[in-house]
This record gives C-alpha cells, sequence and structure tokens, in this order.
C-alpha cells in the first residue's frame, strides 16, 4: 500500500484560538481547520449537541437513511476523492450501524474519521439507555480509536485522528464524544504538528533495496508489474504508467488496483485473480520476478499460495510492513510509499531489459484467451451491458458496485483508465451506488438508444 495524504501542519489556522467554546462546537472548528467540506451522518440524542453546531456552522451534511449508508457513503467519498471521509452518528444502535463499514475501511485501507456520540461520562459503563462499548467493539477494525473524557482533549484528539487515518497505510479512525463532554467548555487551541512517537510510519523506501530491484529487472526475463490499490492511495498512477513504459513491463492489476495503470494500454494484461483474465494469471505463474507495488497478496488474487508465481524472485513495495512477507516469501522488500518508491525507479531512464520473447507469448494468450460471452438476439447479456456503460459514458464514469457477480463483469469489461473510478469493496461489502458522471446520466433515459 502507499498513500499520498499527508498532514499539512501549518495549513487552515483558525483565528479563534484560545476561544472559550463547548465541545461540539471544538469538534466543528477542528474539522475546518482539516478541511473538511462534507460530513455524512444520521443524528440522535447523544450527538445532538454537535448536530446543533453542524446547522450553526453551515458545514455541508449529507443525511443519510441509515449509519450504514452514512459509512459507505464516506467511504466512496474517500476513495474518490482522496480525502479522509468523516461519518458522524449518535450512540448506541447508531454507532454499532457504522461497524460493517469501518471493517470494511480498514481491510481495503480507506482513511476514515468516525465520530460517534456516547452516553454522559458518569453513566459509561452502567448500561445506560443507548450505551455501547465502541472503544471494545472497533478496536479490532480500526487503525486507532479514541474516547474523550475531557473537553480540552478534543483539539490534539482530533488533530491525531486525521494524521493517523491519512498518513502511512490510510485507514478508519473512531473518536467516541460522551454527550456531557460535548457541551462542556472549555479553551480551544488547535496544535500545529503532532508528536506520536509510538506512530511514525516508514514513507522513504531504502535506495539500497531499489538498487535490488533495479539489478534483478536487468536480469530478467519475464518480469511483470502486479499494481495494487496502494499506487492509487498513493497518487502514483503516472508514475506507475512511465516506470511501466519505460521498462517495458506489462503490467497485472488487483481487483481494488483497477484504474492504477490505463486498461486501454498495450501493457495492460487486465485484472488478476480468482476472476482475473487468462493471460494476467499465466503472466504471473510464468514470471521470474514478480513486481508488487501496493498489493497485499490476498487469497482471491493467490489462491494456493504454494503454487502461486512459483518460478518468480518477488518484490514487494508496501507502506505497511506487516504486509510484507505475510503470505508470499518475499525476496526484494522495499518499506515505503509506492508513488516515492516509483519516483525513485524512475530515476533510470534507460530501459533495463527488452523481453521480447516475454510480450510475444503473453499476447498469443491475449489472443487465444480473452474474455468471451455467447450472444444472440434475443438477450442483452451483462457483459454486453457492461461493454455498452463503458462505451455510453467513453470510460469517464465513476462506477460503484456491490459484491457479486455483476461486480466482477464491472471488472471485466469496463476499462478503467484513469484512477480513482472505480468504487467497490475488496473485502467486505458495501451498498451499490449510482454512476456518478454526468455521462452516464444517458442510461437513465429511456428514449436514448444506447
Amino acid at each position: 500500500m502507499g498513500t499520498n495524504l499527508e498532514v499539512q501542519d501549518d495549513e487552515r489556522r483558525t483565528d479563534r484560538n484560545n476561544e472559550e467554546m463547548n465541545g461540539s462546537q471544538m469538534v466543528l472548528e477542528s474539522l475546518a481547520e482539516e478541511g473538511v467540506e462534507i460530513i455524512f451522518g444520521y443524528p440522535g440524542g447523544a450527538i445532538l449537541p454537535t448536530y446543533d453546531e453542524i446547522y450553526k456552522k453551515g458545514i455541508r451534511h449529507i443525511l443519510a437513511r441509515h449509519e450504514q449508508g452514512a459509512i459507505h457513503a464516506a467511504e466512496g467519498y474517500a476513495r474518490v476523492s482522496g480525502k479522509p471521509g468523516v461519518c458522524i452518528v449518535t450512540s448506541g444502535p447508531g454507532a454499532t450501524n457504522v461497524v460493517t463499514g469501518i471493517a470494511d475501511a480498514m481491510i481495503d485501507s480507506l482513511p476514515l474519521v468516525v465520530i460517534t456520540g456516547q452516553v454522559a461520562t458518569n453513566v459509561i459503563g452502567t448500561d445506560a439507555f443507548q450505551e455501547a462499548d465502541m472503544i471494545g467493539i472497533t478496536m479490532p477494525i480500526t487503525k486507532h480509536n479514541f474516547q474523550i473524557r475531557n473537553v480540552a482533549d478534543i483539539p490534539a484528539v482530533m488533530k491525531e485522528a486525521f494524521h493517523i487515518a491519512t498518513t502511512g497505510r490510510p485507514g478508519p479512525v473512531l473518536i467516541d464524544l460522551p454527550k456531557d463532554v460535548s457541551i462542556d467548555r472549555g479553551n480551544f487551541t488547535y496544535p500545529k504538528r503532532v508528536q506520536l512517537p509510538g506512530y511514525q510510519p516508514t514513507v522513504q523506501p531504502n535506495r539500497l533495496q531499489i538498487k535490488k530491484l533495479k539489478a534483478a529487472i536487468e536480469k530478467a526475463k519475464r518480469p511483470v508489474i502486479l499494481a495494487g490499490a496502494g499506487v492509487l492511495h498513493a497518487g502514483g498512477a503516472k508514475e506507475l504508467e512511465r516506470f511501466a513504459k519505460t521498462q517495458n513491463i506489462p503490467v497485472s492489476s488487483t481487483l481494488l488496483g483497477l484504474g492504477g495503470f490505463p486498461a486501454r494500454d498495450d501493457l495492460s494484461l487486465g485484472m488478476a485473480g480468482m476472476h482475473g483474465l487468462y493471460a494476467s494469471n499465466m503472466a504471473l505463474h510464468e514470471s521470474d520476478l514478480l513486481i508488487n507495488i501496493g498489493a497485499r497478496f490476498d487469497d482471491r488474487l493467490t489462491g494456493k499460495l504454494e503454487h502461486f508465481a512459483p518460478y518468480a524472485t518477488v518484490a514487494h513495495v508496501d507502506v505497511d510492513p506487516v504486509e510484507i512477507g505475510k503470505n508470499i516469501t518475499t525476496d526484494i522488500p522495499i518499506v515505503g510509499d509506492a508513488k516515492r518508491a516509483l519516483q525513485l525507479l524512475n530515476e533510470t531512464t534507460d530501459p533495463l531489459g527488452r523481453f521480447d520473447e516475454w510480450h510475444e507469448r503473453l499476447g498469443e494468450y491475449k489472443s487465444n484467451y480473452p474474455l468471451w460471452y455467447e450472444t444472440d438476439h434475443e438477450t442483452l447479456k451483462p457483459q454486453a451491458l457492461m461493454e455498452m456503460v463503458y462505451e455510453e459514458t467513453n470510460g469517464d464514469a465513476i462506477v460503484t458496485t456491490d459484491v457479486g457477480q455483476h461486480q466482477m463483469w464491472a471488472a471485466q469489461y469496463y476499462k478503467f483508465n484513469e484512477p480513482n473510478h472505480w468504487v467497490t469493496s475488496g473485502g467486505w461489502e458495501r451498498w451499490a451506488l449510482v454512476f456518478q458522471q454526468p455521462s452516464a446520466h444517458s442510461l437513465l433515459n429511456p428514449t436514448k438508444r444506447l
């Protein structure tokens, strides 16, 4: 994985420092400090003081019909915009209704800041009305979580939450806000910097490891790049395209990595894995050098681990060191941000190898084993529908899916040529949204023929 989401400590400084305000006002001022433009949520008793301040502050709020809808919308916003999604819900059932979305964001590495209302501090632990232990519930499915017990801690906690959610490997952070803390008063001072000695993610790759990878490319005969979602999180799509084209290395994509490399490019092999394309999977299987950039080698990609890429020297670039060597033995580990690693790789402008025979073999796989489906004059097959959608939208739509066969049809037949146009769940599930681009509106117009 990788991320280009970095805290700009000295920007967006408020002119309300040292001003007395209540806890809810502090939350909203902190969101303004972090440049939050939109909040997704659903109100309820324990979080009402904060909702009062949302109304007064005038920040845009999207009211969902259910808390799960709010958290999934925040996920979609984070995936498309690259900014942290913010979700605010009430205590008890309101809070527990966002658990699925939090877990989904955790496994898909999406930056979220989730604020849950909580009962007053003097009744926490008494099974009070609509009390839920959100710290205990979400500990395994958040990057970090907080429960604020003192109003003076709100600014620092908010700053830390956004920093943790958006740096290193992105992920969800939960802030549990008791109702009495949200109405207590104190002086607001937003910190300029975050000091977290126990959290220092490595983003700058080791140059010696980069040199090892370059040397491996020089020796390789059958190299392949596996592009994962980390390329997108890092904002490294252009760097990946330059690297692949300069070195003339074919690119396989994971489900969540689609759009990180243009599908229309001749070097693109399409999606790999359980529902992937034949040429893409055979490239991984036959490669002698597998360069994984920002993918976590999940089971739907690898299948049986002992049979995955059996002939390959494996290089793995990932901002999360836990992922390297977790599933697949790694010969060249590179811990760091995917974009920065690609920038270092691109410092070598000359091709390190030619790989003509390799491209010829993969070209035969593409020709002999393409995606296909049977057609007739009476039935509109879903695969054909995906191709029509692609043609109608010129590939510019932001496409979202639920999880299931239709998700695979979209991944296979809609060509993603730009980053952040593919909104789907790789690890859990999410609700279905809509096509978001104006060019797709004609799909809903019965008078327009596809």
